[in-house]
C-alpha cells in the first residue's frame, strides 16, 4: 500500500463525477467514478432572500440548496431524509413500505452486518439493496461510529477527572472506575470486542473499505475517529490527524477494489469532516479532505444542539460546493430545517422508528405518546393531516390497544407513520427553497410543533 505521503499523483489522477452520466459497468470492467455524480439546482441564497437580519443572527450567510444525486440504483432529490435500516432493515417495517411513504434511500450499519450476517453472505446475494429487497439508493456508515460508541463514549467510560486535570491527550485514555471500553484505538485501526458475542475484531481503514465493498451499497463512508465533546482540545487535534491519515488510506484502498472487483456497480466513497465544537479543526478538516477524491463527506462527531448549524455552516463554506453532504445523525424538526439552510444536503437518523417501538407519534402539532389512556376511546388517526397508510387505514384507538396488547404490530403501523412524517417535512422544505417560501414554512412548521418555545 502506498504511504500517505505519496498518495497525491494516485488522487489525482482517479477520475472526476461527470453530471449526467449513469453507465452501467459491463462484466469484467471496474466500475466507473461517473457513475455516480452531484447536480445543485437551486441555492437558498438566491430563491428566498434572506434578509441581513437573518444572516447575521444566523451567524452567516445560508448555504442551504437543492439538488439531485445520481447513483447506479437511482436518484436522491435533496435535500432528503435517508432512513436508517441498521442491519438491512428498518426496524418493524417492510422496504417496500418505505418506497411506498417516499424514502428516497436507506442507510445501513457496517459494523453490525460485519458481524451478522457477515458482509460475504451480502456480497453473494448481490449487494445490501438486493439482500434486503430495496431497488433504490443505499448507503453504509464505515464503523467509525463504534470507535466512539464502544470505545469512550460507551456507558461514559472515559474519567473526566484525569482529562480536567491533565493537559496532555493521554488522559483520554484514563477510564472511569467500573466502566469497561469495548474499542480501542491506535494510528492503524481499531480492536473492536463483539457485543454479540465477546470475540475481538480488527477494523483498519482497509478492513472497513474491503467490508463495504462487499456489502455493496452505493454510498459508503471513510473509516474516521468519532470523538467526544468531552475529549480534550489535544486529543482532538491528535484524532483529526489521525483521521486525515484513515481518509487517504480509504481513497487508496477504494480504488484499488474497484480495479480488483469487476464488473460491480460504483460505490461513492465519502469523507467523513470531524473536530468536534472547534471551528479552526472543522474548517482544517473541510479544507484537507475537500482537496481530496472523495464523491462526497459527511458532517460526523458528537455535536451541541446550539452548535449544529453554525458546524454545518464551517464545513458547508469549505466544502467542494459540486458534492453532496451528508449529515449523520438528526431527525428533530427544528435540527432538520437548522441543518438544511446550513448546507446539509442528506441526513439520516434511527429516531423515528425508535420512538415509535415507545408509542410516541408526530403530529405536526408536535409529538405525543398513545400508551396515555386518553386515546383509548380516540377513533381519530394518527394525524388528520396525513396521508400515509396508517393514517388512511387506522385509528388512535386501535393502537393504542395494540401497544396495551404489546402486539408487535403497533411498532410497525407508528413507524411508517413517523418515518412518512419526516420524510414529507424534509421534501416539503426541497419545494418551499425552490419556490422561494423556505423561511416561512420553517416560521410556521416549528410554530405548530414546538407551540411553548
Amino acid at each position: 500500500m502506498p504511504s500517505p505521503e505519496n498518495l497525491t499523483d494516485l488522487l489525482a489522477s482517479t477520475p472526476v463525477a461527470v453530471p449526467g452520466q449513469t453507465p452501467t459497468p459491463t462484466s469484467g470492467q471496474p466500475a466507473s467514478q461517473s457513475e455516480f455524480s452531484f447536480r445543485l439546482t437551486t441555492r437558498l441564497s438566491e430563491s428566498c432572500a434572506p434578509t441581513a437580519a437573518a444572516i447575521a443572527e444566523n451567524g452567516g450567510a445560508f448555504q442551504g440548496r437543492t439538488g439531485v444525486i445520481t447513483t447506479p440504483h437511482g436518484t436522491i432529490k435533496t435535500p432528503a431524509f435517508i432512513a436508517v435500516g441498521t442491519k438491512a432493515t428498518v426496524k418493524a417495517v417492510l422496504p417496500e413500505a418505505m418506497e411506498e411513504l417516499g424514502a428516497q434511500a436507506l442507510l445501513s450499519n457496517a459494523y453490525h452486518l460485519y458481524l451478522q450476517p457477515g458482509a460475504d453472505v451480502l456480497d453473494a446475494a448481490g449487494g445490501l439493496g438486493q439482500f434486503m429487497n430495496w431497488q433504490g439508493p443505499t448507503f453504509t456508515d464505515s464503523g467509525g461510529f463504534q470507535v466512539m460508541s464502544l470505545g469512550s463514549g460507551f456507558k461514559k467510560v472515559i474519567n473526566m477527572d484525569a482529562v480536567a486535570s491533565s493537559p496532555h491527550a493521554g488522559a483520554d485514555d484514563s477510564v472511569a472506575v467500573g466502566k469497561e471500553r469495548l474499542a480501542h484505538i491506535d494510528d492503524d485501526g481499531v480492536w473492536f470486542k463483539s457485543h454479540l458475542n465477546g470475540d475481538m475484531h480488527r477494523f483498519t481503514p482497509e478492513v472497513s473499505m474491503a467490508v463495504q465493498h462487499q456489502i455493496g451499497a452505493d454510498i459508503m463512508f471513510a473509516f474516521d475517529e468519532l470523538t467526544t465533546l468531552l475529549n480534550s482540545r489535544g486529543y482532538q487535534e491528535m484524532s483529526l490527524e489521525r483521521t486525515r491519515l484513515w481518509a487517504l488510506r480509504c481513497i487508496a484502498e477504494h480504488f484499488r477494489l474497484n480495479q480488483e472487483r469487476t464488473g460491480k456497480p460504483y460505490q461513492a466513497l465519502f469523507g467523513v469532516i470531524q473536530g468536534a465544537q472547534y471551528e479552526d479543526l472543522r474548517r482544517k478538516a473541510s479544507h484537507d479532505l475537500g482537496e481530496m477524491n472523495f464523491d462526497g463527506y459527511g458532517i460526523g462527531g458528537a455535536l451541541e444542539k446550539e452548535n449544529l448549524g453554525t458546524i454545518v455552516r464551517w464545513c458547508s463554506e469549505e466544502l467542494p460546493e459540486n458534492k453532496p453532504r451528508h449529515l449523520l445523525g438528526i431527525s428533530e424538526p427544528d435540527d432538520i430545517f437548522t441543518a438544511i439552510e446550513n448546507g446539509a444536503d442528506t441526513f439520516d437518523c434511527v429516531s423515528p422508528t425508535r420512538v415509535a417501538r415507545t408509542s410516541a407519534f408526530y403530529t405536526p402539532d408536535g409529538r405525543f405518546n398513545l400508551s396515555g389512556a386518553r386515546y383509548k376511546h380516540d377513533f381519530a388517526p394518527l394525524s388528520k393531516e396525513c396521508d400515509c397508510y396508517t393514517c388512511e387505514h387506522y385509528t388512535r384507538a386501535y393502537i393504542h390497544h395494540l401497544f396495551k396488547a404489546k402486539e408487535m404490530v403497533s411498532a410497525t403501523l407508528v413507524s411508517i407513520h413517523n418515518e412518512r412524517f419526516v420524510v414529507k417535512m424534509v421534501d416539503d422544505a426541497r419545494l418551499a427553497i425552490e419556490d422561494g417560501t423556505f423561511f416561512d414554512f420553517k416560521a410556521e412548521t416549528l410554530r405548530r410543533y414546538y407551540p411553548k418555545r
